[in-house]
């Protein structure tokens, strides 16, 4: 059983910046704090370059941090170090967004799934090796026989299904899932997703699920947050944020959604958003959202808003919390 009170990720303050030529900085992460409790998904959406996959990325190792701090079980994951940084990566994994370009194809699925197992040493023979490999890939919904194939002998759903199992073979409890479904048919999403909220039940796993596709993120996520040029906008259960949404930002994006049903999408408002996303090189003064915001006033133009609580759970980074009906 998992602790659902328990943070199992804490982090303070991230930021990581980018060096881009001469004397320029791109702040893809720009000082972020947040938390993600043992058992839960926390989804994390934004649109492109919004620095959500570098966020999960630096979250975990990936990539080193600029500044803040990121805790994992009360330990710093930047300073780890030996024996801890190696039970920390058997803990801990990530599926890519492309599947194709993340296995390698020079490798059959066997070798692909079985590496994870052999560096933990999680085996203790080519026998027992061999029967956990075909038993992880039956567990992702493949047959146990396609460990003798390639990788490009499969589908992109396939391709994902090898990288989730290869994910599972060192039997973590917490996966950084990095817009697993954004390279894959719409027909094949909701299976993958489905998927995961069937490991997660079964296994007690821990999810950081990035994405842009918030139809697919309410039917999987906890909680929800939303980022725009390396800041968090807004922080909440998933119920509240499809339902009560605050931030102008938040609104536009579930806005975009489309209903199933004819009648219901021809009478739905669209918030548009106007210009353009501004450079994470050269971000804005005062809200990164100020000049696409319709609600912008000139506080927003030259003060940065902090993250407010609205209620239990519910935190927005917006001077006009409240006001926006």
């Amino acid at each position: 059983m998992t602790d659902k009170n328990e943070n199992l990720l804490e982090v303070s303050g991230l930021k990581k910046y980018f060096e881009v030529g001469k004397k320029k900085t791109l702040k893809a992460v720009d000082d972020v704090s947040f938390y993600i409790r043992q058992g839960e998904t926390l989804g994390v959406v934004g649109e492109s370059g919004c620095g959500k996959t570098t966020c999960g990325r630096t979250c975990i190792g990936l990539y080193g941090k600029t500044a803040g701090q990121v805790l994992y079980r009360g330990e710093d994951v930047h300073q780890m170090k030996g024996e801890k940084r190696r039970k920390f990566t058997k803990q801990v994994q990530i599926i890519f967004q492309d599947p194709y370009a993340s296995l390698d194809p020079k490798m059959k699925v066997k070798e692909i799934v079985a590496e994870g197992i052999r560096a933990h040493a999680l085996a203790h023979s080519e026998d027992e090796i061999k029967k956990r490999v075909e038993e992880l890939l039956v567990t992702v919904g493949l047959d146990a026989s396609y460990k003798s194939r390639y990788v490009h002998e499969f589908s992109g759903g396939q391709r994902q299904r090898i990288g989730i199992a290869r994910a599972l073979a060192v039997e973590p409890e917490f996966i950084v899932c990095d817009e697993p479904i954004s390279a894959l048919d719409v027909s094949i999403q909701a299976q993958i997703v489905n998927l995961l909220e069937k490991l997660q039940k079964e296994r007690g796993l821990t999810y950081m699920f990035i994405a842009h596709d918030l139809s697919m993120v309410k039917h999987i996520s906890d909680r929800v947050m939303v980022m725009y040029l390396g800041k968090i906008m807004e922080i909440t259960t998933s119920k509240n944020l499809y339902g009560r949404p605050e931030h102008p930002y938040t609104r536009a994006l579930l806005s975009a959604i489309p209903i199933p049903d004819p009648h219901v999408e021809e009478k739905k408002v669209r918030i548009r958003m106007k210009g353009e996303i501004p450079s994470p090189i050269n971000p804005p003064l005062g809200c990164r959202f100020q000049n696409r915001c319709p609600y912008a006033v000139e506080k927003c133009r030259t003060e940065e808003p902090s993250l407010i609580q609205m209620e239990d759970e519910h935190f927005v980074a917006c001077h006009r919390c409240g006001e926006i009906s």
